[in-house]
C-alpha cells in the first residue's frame, strides 16, 4: 500500500508545485475556451485604436495565408493568461504563504493584490492613451503616396510588446517597496540616484519600444512618476530600528 509523501518533504513540496502549476494550466484553458468564440471580436476591439486613424480607404492585410485565423486565437490565448492572472498569483501565494512569517503575509498580500492592479493599469494605459497617439503619429508622418496597409500579425506582435512593456513598467511601485523593504536598498539612497534613474527610465522607453522618441517618451515619463510614487510609499515599509537591542545596549552601560 502506498503512503502519501510528507508535505513538509522535498518530494512533497514538488508535488504541490506540479499541483499548483497545473490547476494554473486548467485555468488559462478554461478561459481561452470561453473567449475562443469572441477571438474575432477580441481582435476588432483591440485593432480599434488603428482603424480609428487609418486613412479613408485603407485597412488592415494578412500576408500569410493561415494569418486570419491564428492571429485572433493567438491574442486570445494571450488575453486568457491576463484574465487569469489572479488566479495564478493565489496558486503562488498559497504554495509560499506556509513558509512565511505573519508579519510577511501582513506585508505581502496587499503587495500581491496591488502588482496585479497595476498590471492591468499598465495595460489600460497603453491602449486608451499611447496607442491613439501613437498610431495618429505613424500615420500622420507617413510619405506622400505611401498606402498605409498593416499586417495584423505584425499589429498583433507590436501591440503585445507594448502590452508588455507597459504593464511590467507599471510593477516600479512594488519593486521599490519590496527593495525597501527587504533592507536592500534605503529610501535616502534611492532619493539620492533620482538624476541616474530618470535617465535609465528614458533608456528602458528607448528599448521596451519601438525606435521613436514618443513611444519611448510616453513611457519613460510614466516610469519616473511611478518611481516617484514608490519612493513615497515605501516610508510605510521602511524597515524600524529594532529597539530591543538598542536597550539592551543602554543596559550595559554604566
Amino acid at each position: 500500500m502506498k503512503t502519501k509523501p510528507d508535505p513538509n518533504s522535498l518530494l512533497g513540496h514538488l508535488i504541490e508545485l506540479r499541483n499548483r502549476i497545473l490547476r494554473s494550466v486548467i485555468a488559462v484553458l478554461v478561459v481561452f475556451l470561453c473567449l475562443a468564440y469572441f477571438a474575432r471580436d477580441i481582435y476588432a476591439l483591440l485593432a480599434k485604436p488603428l482603424l480609428a486613424v487609418l486613412p479613408e480607404g485603407t485597412s488592415m492585410i494578412a500576408t500569410d495565408v493561415a494569418a486570419p485565423f491564428f492571429a485572433p486565437f493567438k491574442l486570445t490565448f494571450m488575453v486568457s493568461i491576463c484574465l487569469a492572472i489572479p488566479y495564478i498569483l493565489l496558486q503562488v501565494w498559497q504554495f509560499i504563504a506556509p513558509a512565511l512569517y505573519s508579519r510577511e503575509k501582513r506585508l505581502m498580500a496587499p503587495l500581491v493584490a496591488s502588482s496585479t492592479l497595476l498590471f492591468y493599469g499598465g495595460i489600460a494605459f497603453a491602449y486608451f492613451i499611447v496607442f491613439p497617439l501613437v498610431f495618429a503619429f505613424f500615420t500622420s508622418v507617413a510619405p506622400e503616396g505611401v498606402t498605409i496597409a498593416t499586417d495584423i500579425t505584425s499589429y498583433l506582435d507590436f501591440v503585445l510588446k507594448l502590452f508588455f512593456a507597459f504593464g511590467l513598467s507599471f510593477e516600479i511601485p512594488i519593486a521599490i517597496l519590496l527593495l525597501v523593504w527587504s533592507g536592500s536598498v534605503s529610501r535616502a539612497t534611492l532619493a539620492e540616484k533620482r538624476p541616474y534613474i530618470i535617465v535609465g527610465a528614458f533608456i528602458l522607453g528607448m528599448l521596451l519600444t519601438p525606435p521613436d522618441v514618443l513611444s519611448q517618451t510616453l513611457l519613460a515619463i510614466p516610469m519616473w512618476m511611478l518611481f516617484e510614487v514608490g519612493l513615497w510609499l515605501s516610508r510605510f515599509y521602511e524597515p524600524k530600528a529594532d529597539n530591543s537591542a538598542a536597550d539592551n545596549t543602554e543596559e550595559q552601560q554604566p
